[in-house]
């Protein structure tokens, strides 16, 4: 009996010769996907020491190993590269169709090299079942994304979709996201891989879109399908019923006033955990909204049983954004002192437009604000410095464009909350000591998706530990496919794995997989010219204190958190029980 994964491929983009070639998929990688399957690429084919912006750094675009497949929220899709930012290696994750659609075209992963000669010029790649090859697409140039992908999309048919970069992109921004288009019923450019400059790499290379139209293709097939399908029942009615999705019903944004209780909903540039006003942020304003203006909770991606998006309309009942994250509402609003969820809401969909990481974003403008740059809470400069600023060549829109370490060092500002040049996520590290060893031990540095753990009782080894076994299963989930909200145990990944290759797979052999991306990661990182001082949180965040007599700090030892990157005997022990992620 034939596998849906025997005729796999890979694509292989070079943009100096303008060529495209696709290749059997190895064997050896058949467990891999996502975030696994780019750390591997990277470590092998692409030179550590590289510049970032330059022709020999690699683009993975690389879709989890269940993607395409009818396992529930199993869709994501990771872009991997050397970082702009960091200078390390770095994976950021994405929902919408294009995942699914590479995979059940039998597409593993999009590895692009070089660069073309004429660096004015902008490509486009088409995907689809007769083939793959670059078309010209300098009609595209400075469009924003959603301007970009609605032309785009007019010329293929409603199955297809499509993974964009916006200006920031192309200007080489090192906060620069790359966006993907959700379900084909609303196919917007809303879901975006957003972290550590991964949409100025596709920029430098020149490439402006990716459009995938799998046609007619089937959902990629199990060995097993009965099997699978039982399997799959089961766990997703567990996951409705068993108290895992009531987190996620109203979306990350409910997140607000737990995050506010804890002091971790950072306010004017960190200087405060909490914020005296973030009754108007709380995502309940945005529910609220729906029964008025429209909008609704949804899935992004085919096959999601999360659906944990906001559809956001503004006061005249016109879509405005999705979905507007607890991230963004933190960043670009309680950490700038943007104290309404409308004008947040406004600010999400111009990052959007421009391909612009919110977090990094928000940090950098917060970083501006505390440096005398801007007013604290203003909203309108905000939305200026964005909208009219980056593509107007105004010098402090670039420099946010940049990043916060960017405007810091410009504007001669020394808080700059960040790890390994990488702003930190909402989740502060002061209270929260698991969540800051993450940010310093994880290659990808400040990115609560590396591993968020929400438990402000727990430090010292204990600490360490928790942070190595969030890791792992997030890069497990970022390897599969699947959503970190969907939560899946190491067990759990076990047994949609074993089924659809139809073989017995280990839970050991699987959380292996997670462990041993981070491993690749930590030695490109280490080939990069990184060193355990480099696993480190910014000065500001050990010195100065939030919360009660400003006494949290992040005063977690060096060989506390060298921890979390050795394997340790309770983790093995987590390995063998695979409790909840």
């Amino acid at each position: 009996m034939s596998n849906a994964w025997d005729n796999d491929k890979l694509i292989r983009v070079d943009m100096t010769n303008l060529e495209v070639t696709t290749e059997d998929y190895p064997e050896d990688w058949k467990l891999l996907g996502g975030r696994s399957l780019s750390a591997r690429i990277m470590l092998e084919e692409c030179d550590p020491g590289c510049e970032p912006l330059g022709p020999e750094n690699v683009l993975v675009l690389a879709p989890g190993t269940m993607s395409g497949t009818s396992a529930p929220t199993s869709g994501r899709i990771s872009v991997g590269c050397k970082s702009p930012l960091t200078n390390g290696i770095k994976e950021a994750n994405a929902g919408g169709e294009p995942g699914q659609d590479l995979m059940k075209l039998g597409y593993r992963a999009i590895i692009v090299k070089g660069r073309p000669a004429d660096r004015d010029r902008r490509w486009g790649l088409e995907v689809t079942a007769d083939g793959v090859r670059l078309l010209e697409a300098d009609e595209y140039k400075g469009m924003w994304n959603y301007a970009s992908c609605k032309k785009l999309l007019a010329n293929y048919p409603k199955t297809a979709s499509a993974i964009t970069i916006g200006p920031a992109g192309e200007m080489l921004m090192k906060g620069a996201s790359v966006g993907c288009t959700d379900k084909a019923k609303d196919r917007r450019p809303a879901r975006h891989a957003a972290r550590g400059g991964v949409g100025a790499v596709m920029g430098s290379k020149c490439l402006k879109w990716v459009v995938i139209d799998p046609g007619k293709a089937p959902m990629r097939k199990p060995l097993d399908t009965k099997a699978f399908a039982t399997y799959m029942k089961a766990f997703s009615k567990d996951y409705l019923t068993g108290g895992r999705h009531d987190v996620f019903k109203y979306g990350t944004s409910a997140a607000v006033p737990v995050a506010n209780m804890l002091n971790t909903f950072p306010y004017k540039n960190r200087t405060e955990g909490q914020n005296p006003e973030f009754e108007k942020l709380d995502g309940a304003r945005i529910v609220e909204s729906f029964e008025t203006r429209g909008g609704e909770m949804h899935n992004c991606m085919t096959g999601c049983i999360v659906k944990c998006s906001n559809v956001v309309h503004d006061a005249d009942g016109n879509y405005l954004t999705s979905a507007l994250e607890f991230e963004t509402l933190t960043l670009l609003g309680s950490c700038c002192a943007i104290n309404d969820w409308e004008e947040v809401g406004a600010l999400d969909r111009l990052c959007d437009e421009l391909g612009l990481d919110t977090i990094e974003t928000g940090a950098a403008i917060a970083v501006l604000m505390d440096a005398g740059g801007m007013e604290w809470g203003d909203a309108e400069g905000a939305k200026n410095l964005l909208s009219k600023g980056l593509t107007g060549g105004d010098k402090d829109a670039e420099l946010v464009a940049n990043g916060a370490l960017a405007v810091g060092l410009a504007k001669n500002h020394a808080r700059i909350p960040i790890a390994k040049g990488q702003a930190m996520p909402a989740w502060d590290p002061r209270p929260l000591k698991a969540a800051g060893i993450t940010y310093c031990s994880s290659a990808m540095g400040a990115d609560h998706t590396a591993g968020l753990v929400v438990d402000p009782e727990i430090s010292g080894e204990a600490a360490a530990v928790a942070s190595q076994e969030i890791q792992v299963i997030n890069a497990l989930c970022d390897s599969s496919g699947f959503c970190m909200f969907l939560g899946p145990t190491i067990d759990e990944h076990r047994h949609f794995y074993s089924i659809y290759f139809g073989e017995d797979i280990a839970n050991e052999m699987i959380a292996d997989i997670g462990w041993q991306c981070m491993v690749d990661e930590w030695e490109f990182n280490d080939k990069a010219g990184f060193t355990t001082e480099d696993d480190d949180m910014a000065a500001c965040l050990r010195e100065e204190g939030i919360g009660p007599d400003h006494s949290l700090k992040f005063d977690i030892p060096p060989e506390i958190i060298a921890l979390a990157k050795v394997r340790q005997p309770a983790t093995e022990k987590f390995y063998h029980t695979s409790p909840a992620g």
